[in-house]
């Protein structure tokens, strides 16, 4: 176990017991269970492992580990397309914001990064994600280029064609709903033992914000998340109603004089 054979499979007392000997925070546990859990999902190497220590920060990397041992990932977004489903030229506009937080070459980096990080989602295995997103983010793309709207509606529309990828929009005309208080956030629900039934680890909240993160794992804490989410579920469009609603955006582009291609 100590020399990292591969192979090994960790089991979750074992870890716990070390832990506890060690005396380990609570943040170096998350990660070290989550990763243990991975352990028993075969042999395979994680994209983020290449990229912990040069293009993610330390508070973010910490999510990417988690995420990757996710069996289902509910992702509330109010103000822009979730990282999981943004395309290059999207991403490296939101790395522009603000002007001079991120020079270039380490923008550069952490697109790439966030680009790889997609590969979750068609890995064997994937995870289940699930996207609730406000209806200003497809109005909001309005406004960074006709190219990069065009080329992000459309990849919207590609990639929720996939049987793990359920996208949902939430109208303006939904008014007050439970996302408007808690602002944008991300549950990461983990796989179940195949003996046992029961979830590997509890369920988690994670948000993030311009330096740092908050990973939410009280019980009090992910069940009032869960809330929230039940009820921005109760508030958007089925996944069909928001794909005619991504298309409407995409058509209205195109009928503007934008070549079609």
């Amino acid at each position: 176990m100590e020399n990292g054979t591969d192979g090994v499979k960790f089991r979750d007392v074992q870890v716990r017991h070390m832990l506890d000997q060690y005396r380990a925070p609570e943040t170096d546990r998350e990660v070290l269970m989550a990763l243990t859990a991975e352990t028993r999902l075969g042999p395979r190497k994680s994209w983020w492992h290449d990229y912990t220590e040069t293009s993610l920060p330390p508070w973010f990397a910490m999510y990417v580990s988690l995420e990757d041992s996710a069996a289902t990932i509910q992702y509330y977004e109010q103000e822009l397309v979730p990282g999981l489903l943004q395309t290059k030229s999207y991403a490296e506009r939101v790395m522009q914001v603000p002007a001079g937080f991120v020079g270039e070459d380490e923008a550069a980096r952490r697109v790439q990064a966030r680009l790889e990080r997609q590969s979750l989602l068609t890995r064997p295995m994937a995870p289940r994600l699930e996207v609730a997103m406000g209806e200003a983010v497809l109005h909001r793309l309005l406004g960074m280029g006709s190219g990069i709207a065009r080329e992000q509606l459309r990849h919207l529309l590609d990639v929720t064609q996939r049987l793990n990828v359920e996208l949902r929009v939430v109208p303006w005309s939904a008014g007050m709903h439970g996302g408007v208080a808690s602002g944008g956030f991300i549950l990461l629900h983990f796989p179940r033992d195949p003996i046992s039934g029961e979830p590997l680890e509890p369920p988690m909240a994670y948000s993030d914000l311009l330096t740092g993160a908050m990973y939410l794992t009280k019980s009090a804490e992910v069940e009032s998340y869960q809330l929230v989410w039940s009820d921005v579920m109760k508030s958007s469009l089925d996944p069909g109603a928001s794909r005619m609603l991504i298309a409407t955006f995409l058509e209205g582009l195109e009928i503007d004089g934008e070549p079609h291609s």
